[in-house]
């Protein structure tokens, strides 16, 4: 049986799969088993920042993996030291602190239990078309019914209000809030920049009423939004603030970083058997390095800018809109957008959906400006036949 029928056989059958089998990856490239090499708009759903296999992140990772490759934090570890102190040397002022763990939807979940730890308040208020996660707390957050409805009843206390509007907002916000939990830019949403003014105006909201601001930037952080953190367009620094997907160069992690106004935690109230891990600490260090040496952000912010430009110039009736911040962007169809991926695959292209009719694009952060010139051409050739 080939590799990918024996999958077939055995996956859960939770994702939709393609046809392709990827083997091998460098920079912003793959290759699937027949060779055939693609330019990789997917890039893990965004967790290879810096390019499949950067040499920096593998030396650090075979580095580490001869030292050492568990350590619960019931222990130090060099490694993850020094991950924690330049997460305090990058991030938004104030957020010295760090919870590590796996993955962003955990970072959710932490983010969420320390709010309500903190406030003694049950209310979270999220917004409609967010996406936080799957697990059943980062799942409350999220809007879209099909992810939520086959597990109701999910974790009671959960509000949604419209995305942008700081008059709904403030109308729900009361003393029974513990939260209020957004993304920077929506991505599953459809990939929808906040407006200026939105962030400073929830931070404000949240003050009057003693609610602490979670800001997910599980997608928009590690320089994809053409600053380390998208956040810092707007001047806020939350009081939570969840990572994930890009921090470790493609292996699983997330964080928690942590504010002023939450108090020190206390031993047991949270944790995580492989959270800061020190083989994924050694690979976020080198990760987060590498993104500060070579002014990733910058270059998102560059060449995303250069790449909406572009696309704006496609004279096509199936484009509505394109948008987006750095190197995370969408173009809006006027119809539905699977054909639209396929065709791309088919010509060397790998991008993906945020909801039904938008392509999102999400390349590595050191892609070649020829590729993503290329990348421009096949989604022109793409749109207009």
């Amino acid at each position: 049986m080939s590799t990918i029928e024996v999958e077939r056989s055995h996956t859960s059958g939770v994702y939709a799969k393609t046809s392709i089998q990827l083997v091998r990856g460098a920079g912003a490239h793959v290759w699937d088993s027949e060779g055939l090499k693609y330019i990789d708009c997917v890039a893990g759903w965004g967790a290879a920042a810096v390019g499949h296999c950067h040499p920096s992140v593998v030396a650090a990772i075979q580095q580490q993996a001869t030292r050492l490759l568990s350590c619960p934090e019931s222990f130090y570890n060099d490694q993850r030291s020094y991950l924690t102190s330049r997460l305090a040397d990058v991030a938004p002022t104030g957020l010295t602190r760090s919870f590590l763990c796996n993955s962003g939807a955990e970072s959710v979940e932490g983010a969420i239990k320390f709010a309500r730890l903190t406030t003694h308040r049950p209310g979270i208020v999220a917004t409609v078309n967010a996406f936080h996660g799957r697990t059943l707390g980062s799942l409350s957050a999220t809007w879209k019914p099909k992810f939520r409805e086959p597990f109701q009843p999910l974790v009671p206390g959960f509000t949604h209000v419209q995305f942008d509007n700081l008059g709904e907002m403030s109308d729900v916000v009361s003393d029974q809030t513990a939260a209020v939990i957004v993304e920077v830019v929506q991505g599953e949403g459809g990939v929808h920049p906040c407006s200026p003014g939105y962030l400073q105006g929830l931070q404000d909201i949240c003050r009057q009423h003693g609610a602490l601001l979670i800001l997910d930037e599980v997608q928009t952080s590690m320089g994809r939004a053409g600053r380390m953190f998208a956040c810092e367009y707007h001047g806020v620094a939350p009081d939570l603030l969840c990572l994930g997907k890009a921090m470790a160069g493609g292996l699983p992690m997330g964080a928690v970083l942590i504010g002023p106004r939450i108090p020190q935690l206390t031993p047991g109230v949270h944790a995580s058997t492989f959270g800061g891990n020190p083989l994924i600490s050694a690979a976020a260090a080198a990760t987060l390095d590498l993104i500060c040496e070579q002014d990733l952000s910058s270059r998102a912010a560059r060449l995303g800018t250069w790449m909406m430009d572009e696309l704006r110039k496609i004279d096509s009736p199936r484009i509505k809109e394109v948008r987006g911040l750095g190197l995370l962007v969408g173009i809006e169809l006027n119809e539905d957008c699977q054909n639209y991926i396929a065709a791309l695959r088919e010509r060397g292209v790998l991008a993906m959906t945020a909801g039904p009719s938008v392509l999102r694009f999400v390349p590595p952060l050191v892609i070649e400006e020829s590729d993503l010139a290329e990348v421009v051409s096949k989604v022109r050739e793409v749109l207009t036949a």
